[in-house]
């Protein structure tokens, strides 16, 4: 009798879910809120509606994703506690197994004190297997990391590690794993407004984000810190080391630091010292100068002469501009042609460009960097002194003419002079030219003074316009305006003109103190008498009748 009841008690059981098996199991059967379990076994039945079939985990709904007469899927509750996990329908309950839930733990974090844009590494334990959908606004949520409040980005999610990049707007404080919540509404169905189960928080320090350019470069080499809270002024224990060494510093603001390698500098490490706090921005390397090419190796004054190699660090400190410290000049970083300094006009990492000096002298070719030895305090300085590379011997071209071809022509007719040591025709304007740029964008009508050339070719005075221009041959044009003196109503004063014909270079010298520019001077090479004959002149009434709107 006892054994019928017991039968007939299992009958509705039976009937509503079918032969519940003993071996039902859960996997997984230890998870954190948000995970998806399976749930395995036979007789499960049918889906009929999210208010008749549930899972509950410790009597708390869980988010029914499939449901199959031998699986169903489910997300572990927020809410959920350890204990029996139960499959209802209506009011009839099987259990299916025990489950523990856990909770996310951080361990670890990797390195503790980072700047903005650090991927930091935490470690621990019940992360779950991934962050979820990358839509924060999915019903589902996303498993996320908070930085002092501020989502970070994850670059890579796994139950005991998670990567993290630290975001630009975080401050020092705590970080936490938060794990988004998949729960049911009341009746079952989805979703529920996205909880968080939270871990437990650990103490990260943001550094001030510091960006330091260049990190490598010859001595001398400026080096600017581009950051904040450096303090207004530079204090008795404050330095920026470069190899351990103390590095020159030329200027010391809360947001910018300004200094330059110095003379016994190492490779190794820089460092921002702040007081007693150390901050190691990076490994600096220390490059040498090395000339690997001169072109041209021979050439008239004016010439621009061009040195090939690498490390020749950058204009700004190197030629042009002078150091901030007082007692450096800028005749301490330059090339020198025959121990006459050139006249910088273009210097980059890899290639210098300068101009052949009126004085310049046959000889080596040397790129010149100053650099120092501060002093104890950063100042400048214990010791001063100059790394020279040499890039190759020059010599100093001549100009000459050997014949003129023809002796005589009309306006606007070729001449063409040969001989040698001509150089190359310079198309280019330059620095001492001011105001030239900026006119022409104002719409002012541009005057070429004679800072402008430096290779002409005259008749009598006026420069005829250069066709082409090679080292041993010059085309150029018979010049029209004022060969004859006419203006803009005056006839003809003669027939023709004659006067010398002239080849002629220009150039400068730097200043003592190694500013730009003495005054042109010139190399003139005389190439005879050249007699410009009355032909391809205006007609004579053309002066009679002007046209108002010419000059």
């Amino acid at each position: 009798m006892w054994l019928v009841v017991l039968f007939c008690v299992g009958l509705p059981v039976a009937g509503w879910l079918g032969p519940v098996r003993a071996d039902a199991a859960l996997a997984p059967d230890a998870a954190p809120p948000g995970a998806t379990v399976t749930i395995t076994g036979q007789g499960f039945g049918r889906f009929k509606s999210t208010q008749e079939n549930r899972v509950l985990f410790n009597q708390v709904p869980a988010l029914v994703q499939r449901w199959e007469p031998d699986v169903v899927t489910v997300k572990v509750p927020l809410r959920a506690g350890s204990g029996p996990v139960e499959i209802t329908k209506g009011k009839k309950k099987v259990q299916v197994g025990t489950f523990t839930v856990l909770r996310p733990t951080i361990q670890g974090l990797t390195p503790g004190e980072v700047e903005p844009g650090t991927v930091v590494q935490i470690t621990g334990a019940h992360f779950g297997n991934t962050a979820g959908s990358k839509d924060p606004n999915t019903m589902f949520g996303v498993n996320d990391v908070l930085i002092s409040g501020v989502p970070a980005r994850v670059r890579r999610w796994r139950d005991d590690k998670i990567e993290a990049e630290v975001p630009a707007n975080a401050a020092s404080g705590e970080v936490v794993v938060r794990l988004a919540s998949s729960d049911p509404l009341p009746d079952g169905s989805c979703c529920a407004p996205v909880e968080y189960s939270i871990s437990n928080a650990t103490p990260l320090s943001i550094l001030p984000s510091i960006k330091v350019d260049p990190l490598h470069g010859p001595v001398g080499t400026k080096v600017v810190l581009f950051g904040k809270g450096f303090g207004a002024a530079k204090r008795p224990d404050d330095a920026v080391l470069i190899g351990g060494r103390p590095a020159t510093v030329a200027q010391w603001t809360d947001a910018t630091l300004v200094v330059h390698v110095p003379l016994n500098a190492v490779s190794g490490p820089l460092v921002l010292k702040l007081g007693q706090v150390e901050r190691t921005m990076g490994q600096f390397t220390v490059e040498a100068p090395k000339a690997t090419g001169l072109f041209p190796a021979s050439a008239p004054i004016g010439s621009l002469l061009r040195i090939t190699g690498e490390h020749f660090g950058y204009y700004s400190e190197s030629g042009s501009t002078p150091y901030a410290f007082a007692d450096f000049n800028k005749g301490d970083n330059g090339v020198e042609i025959g121990g006459v300094p050139a006249i910088i006009y273009r210097w980059h990492d890899d290639k210098i460009d300068v101009w052949v000096p009126f004085s310049v002298k046959n000889g080596p070719v040397v790129v010149r960097r100053g650099a120092a030895v501060p002093k104890a305090d950063g100042s400048c300085c214990v010791e001063k002194g100059i790394v020279s590379t040499e890039a190759g011997t020059f010599t100093l071209a001549i100009p000459k003419v050997d014949s003129v071809s023809p002796a005589t022509a009309g306006l606007d007719e070729v001449v063409t002079i040969k001989g040698s040591g001509f150089g190359n025709f310079i198309k280019t304007t330059e620095a001492t030219q001011p105001g030239l740029n900026e006119g022409g964008h104002d719409f002012e009508p541009i005057k070429m003074g004679e800072n402008v050339a430096r290779s002409e070719v005259l008749f009598n005075g006026v420069a005829g316009m250069v066709v082409s221009w090679s080292d041993t041959e010059i085309t150029v044009r018979v010049p029209r305006r004022n060969v004859f003196g006419f203006g803009k109503h005056e006839a003809f004063l003669s027939d023709a003109s004659t006067g010398p014909l002239v080849v002629r270079r220009g150039s400068w010298d730097l200043l003592p103190d190694g500013l730009c520019c003495t005054a042109k001077r010139w190399v003139t090479v005389d190439a005879g008498q050249f007699t410009i004959q009355r032909k391809g002149l205006p007609d004579p009434g053309y002066f009679g009748n002007p046209d108002p709107g010419r000059d």
